[in-house]
């Protein structure tokens, strides 16, 4: 990936929204935990964001954050560029009595409340989802037996060249927390399709949604959400309690005791305590129950071994 290379570059193409470098991450992301990225994009548009990348060295590698809730960044940091979108991504609009408009930055929350304000059902579930818009179209987002595969009508995205082109749902080739959307490429808007509701009927159900969340999840601590996929057949979590690992620790990092798909900064944990806990449960569930838990939350950037095998070559 020549990340030695990548730690020289200083030519950037120019912006109309803002561009850092070393940009800490730990703050943006749900854990608390990792390292900087080498630059950190929140661009004013679509525009901005299509022209930057149109001009920016292909093998600059490009990477969407979102409210960073699951994900682990590791501790030297991601090399490239990360794009937030920010409040310009945020807005919610009503195209029709059942269609809504959503930027890629706008949460769950706002959705599944807009959605409510307006009298569209079948949205109710985002209300669960920490994340944006965006992760959800990427990730085939869900919880409560319902998932993005099941609103999305289509989606505007930038793709790394800097196009910008509109996918349907069915472009996408949703499976499990999957879709085929390319490295690099970012989602900035989706079109979501719910069904008639009463205002009231929804509330209740994002009532009752929101209650099953808070007495089973550990929603007050630094967490990334759902650790593993759940495998065919399996519960992920009663695989992991099976092999003792409720509230096993790791230097700072925990297995929630609430919830054992869930893990824990309990308070210093690094990025590499928080990966390797989750490995460790993985090596004892595959023991244990002979099934191969597969992450659900995404690992990105470098050890920090790696970065500094890297700050290393470059001074050579």
């Amino acid at each position: 990936m020549g990340h030695a290379r990548l730690t020289t570059m200083t030519a950037l193409p120019p912006v109309r929204g803002t561009l850092k470098a070393d940009a800490p991450l730990a703050p943006l992301v749900w854990f608390k935990a990792g390292g900087v990225a080498q630059w950190l994009f929140e661009p004013k548009d679509a525009d901005d964001l299509s022209d930057f990348l149109a001009m920016l060295d292909p093998d600059v590698p490009v990477m969407a954050l979102g409210l960073g809730s699951n994900l682990i960044v590791r501790d030297g940091g991601v090399p490239g560029v990360v794009v937030r979108l920010g409040k310009p991504f945020a807005k919610v609009d009503r195209l029709d009595e059942i269609t809504l408009s959503c930027g890629a930055g706008a949460s769950g929350i706002l959705v599944s409340s807009t959605a409510r304000d307006v009298g569209i059902a079948g949205l109710e579930f985002l209300r669960s989802i920490p994340g944006t818009v965006g992760g959800f179209v990427r990730m085939n987002g869900g919880a409560y037996g319902r998932e993005t595969a099941d609103i999305l009508l289509s989606c505007d995205v930038v793709l790394r060249s800097g196009e910008q082109i509109t996918l349907l749902a069915r472009d996408l080739h949703y499976t499990y927390r999957h879709s085929n959307l390319t490295d690099g490429a970012v989602v900035v808007s989706a079109t979501f399709r719910g069904e008639p509701g009463e205002p009231a009927a929804i509330q209740a159900e994002m009532d009752r949604i929101a209650t099953a969340r808070e007495e089973s999840q550990p929603l007050r601590s630094k967490t990334g959400g759902s650790t593993f996929k759940n495998p065919d057949g399996h519960k992920a979590w009663a695989l992991v309690d099976e092999a003792g690992c409720r509230g096993l620790q790791l230097g700072g990092a925990q297995v929630s005791e609430k919830h054992t798909n869930f893990l824990l900064n309990t308070g210093d944990a690094t990025s590499a305590d928080i990966e390797a806990l989750g490995e460790e449960v993985r090596r004892r569930v595959k023991d244990k129950s002979g099934v191969e838990l597969e992450w659900e939350i995404q690992r990105v950037g470098l050890s920090a071994d790696d970065a500094n095998k890297a700050a290393v070559e470059l001074v050579k």
